[in-house]
């Protein structure tokens, strides 16, 4: 690890003269490949000096105690110290291999929200209404943009199903262990005993995927334009505005109306099929190695049940690290940290594990 700081540090030193070069000032992209580049080695430089620092400070106070002719006052300082720079010299180096961990490319990208009810019947809809709520506000607080490219109302103002576009950086790190299967626990509105009911939504998270990282063929596509529909607007069930793609090789069908223009929505459609693709051949590949998605935090499967919604008890439970938090109502205003933040770091540790192994 200490030749890899040191190659680090070294590139970063380069990278600071590179920049006071009037050359690459002048060159615009060449400056934003540097700046990039600089921005996303400074973390881990400044840890790797301060905890140089700590080693150095920790030599002295060695030293100090060790010289018998030194006043016993200074002595009795530097033996105090010790244990503190230790514990910090530890915890530096622990910060160190996070900071060390190679960051996923995907977790940079906008993502492809889906949500859909699941089994409980309109109660299921209405909770599925919700949660997405709660991801759009949640979005929203991160200065996020959310764009619905397609869904499907239920009969009491809930939602079948609800396809968005989540615009932002670093969208996908945020979003990424929300997929799987979320169960409510409550009271529903049309029941009339007062009894609790059982029903779930399963919610599905896709790193945006682009031209380059998936090729579709013309020839495995077959395109279907329809009327919107929808409320109001002057194009809704007037033009054939809406798109709906079938991916013949996988059987995957995409569609989207959210635009009023046809070829918007199948540009539209066309990310949103490309990043399903790209999930499922993901998955296949993860499947296949026994790699990440068999960790902690879970494999992201919709069929594997991640979190409990229990609105009597105001509670919400994830089972991936076993936590449970009792602000129900602020958690469905989107204030999910106090969830995701142990989640994320369960991840990073079973990356740092698997580093080490």
């Amino acid at each position: 690890m200490l030749d890899q700081l040191e190659s680090l540090d070294a590139k970063f030193q380069e990278i600071e003269a590179q920049l006071q070069d009037p050359a690459v000032v002048s060159d615009p992209k060449r400056l934003r490949e540097l700046t990039k580049h600089r921005a996303e080695l400074e973390p881990v430089v400044a840890a790797w000096h301060a905890q140089r620092t700590r080693l150095h400070q920790l030599e002295e106070a060695e030293a100090i105690l060790a010289d018998k002719t030194l006043d016993s006052d200074l002595r009795d300082l530097a033996a105090l110290e010790i244990p503190e720079l230790k514990e910090a010299i530890q915890q530096g180096e622990t910060e160190l291999r996070a900071l060390l961990v190679p960051k996923d490319p995907k977790d940079a990208k906008n993502v492809i929200l889906e949500v859909r009810a699941g089994t409980g019947g309109e109660e299921a809809a209405l909770f599925a209404a919700e949660v997405f709520r709660m991801y759009v506000r949640f979005a929203e607080r991160r200065g996020y943009r959310v764009s619905v490219l397609s869904e499907s109302e239920a009969e009491q103002g809930g939602l079948r199903e609800v396809v968005a576009e989540i615009e932002g950086e670093g969208a996908y790190s945020l979003f990424r262990f929300e997929s799987g299967v979320h169960r409510v626990q409550r009271v529903p509105k049309t029941e009339t005993q007062g009894r609790i009911h059982t029903s779930a939504c399963t919610v599905a998270v896709m790193p945006e995927a682009e031209e380059v990282d998936i090729v579709i063929h013309e020839k495995d596509l077959r395109i279907d334009t329809f009327c919107s529909g929808g409320k109001g607007g002057q194009s809704v069930n007037t033009t054939y505005s809406a798109v709906r793609l079938t991916h013949l090789p996988t059987n995957t069908v995409v569609s989207c109306q959210d635009e009023r223009s046809q070829l918007k929505n199948m540009a539209k459609a066309m990310t949103v099929l490309r990043s399903r693709l790209l999930e499922k051949a993901q998955a296949e590949k993860d499947a296949a190695e026994a790699s990440l998605r068999k960790t902690q935090v879970g494999s992201g499967d919709r069929s594997e049940k991640i979190r409990t919604y229990n609105f009597p008890q105001g509670r919400v439970t994830d089972h991936r690290v076993n936590v449970t938090i009792h602000q129900i109502d602020a958690f469905m205003q989107g204030q999910i940290e106090p969830i995701l933040e142990p989640l994320r770091a369960a991840f990073e540790a079973e990356r740092l594990q698997a580093m080490d192994a």
